[in-house]
């Protein structure tokens, strides 16, 4: 049995990933960290063989420091990452195993697949992705939308209209929209828009539940500690 901290344990993600890993046979949870005692990840905390860390930027440092200090694996599930907290993780996966992904959900995964396929048939149509979360979100737009976006888009071509407000003129050719819609309790919904001329096509998904993001990263989280030392990636690791 392979044991497991939990790293923002406190939080509604959190929470659904304790209960997931107590009811896992393969699992053991050994530990939860949030705000109020995250600097025992420094040097207290016992050593696991993975951390499951749904929590906010401002702990990296805790669990970095943490993962170099026992060599667990670390599935990262938090969002509102900036490129060099990115860069940080690719740079630990040098010593550990380590994934982080946006989106945790095997449906969101073959969403970005499909997308990706979408815009290159599709070369000459416009793009439009909207995301819509609960009231409670911190970040826009969502870590899955911008997974989206790179998607559709993975040289960075485009430039991005994060709304539009005010006479904007013509909708440029080379521009994709990215909206973020917030309210009520929703779990997560994204849609990517393909409009034509005469003609729309609309890729979507909606989550009913946070239990399958916790669930995708439970599983994500075991064929990690198969893996080799490395950065991975969600798909690499579940395809």
């Amino acid at each position: 049995m392979a044991s497991a901290i939990v790293v923002g344990a406190r939080g509604r993600m959190g929470q659904l990933v304790c209960a997931t890993v107590e009811a896992d046979d393969a699992l053991e949870l050994v530990g939860r960290y949030d705000v109020d005692n995250i600097e025992e990840l420094d040097e207290a905390a016992p050593a696991a063989d993975l951390v499951i860390d749904f929590s906010s930027p401002a702990a990296l440092a805790h669990v970095m420091a943490y993962v170099r200090r026992t060599g667990a694996a670390l599935v990262s599930g938090t969002t509102g990452m900036t490129e060099d907290d990115l860069a940080q993780l690719r740079e630990l996966g040098k010593a550990s195993r380590v994934v982080w992904s946006s989106n945790y959900s095997l449906g969101v995964a073959v969403l970005r697949r499909v997308a990706a396929q979408a815009a290159q048939a599709l070369a000459d149509w416009d793009i439009e992705i909207v995301e819509t979360h609960h009231n409670q979100k911190a970040d826009a737009p969502s870590g899955t939308a911008k997974a989206l976006l790179e998607a559709v888009d993975p040289e960075g071509a485009c430039a991005v209209a994060y709304g539009r407000e005010g006479i904007v003129g013509a909708r440029p050719a080379r521009e994709i929209g990215m909206h973020a819609l917030r309210g009520g309790t929703v779990a997560g919904t994204h849609d990517v828009h393909f409009f034509g001329p005469d003609e729309e096509v609309c890729l979507t998904h909606r989550a009913t539940s946070r239990q399958i993001f916790v669930s995708g990263a439970v599983a994500c989280g075991k064929r990690l500690l198969a893996a080799e030392v490395g950065m991975h990636t969600f798909d690499e690791l579940m395809f």
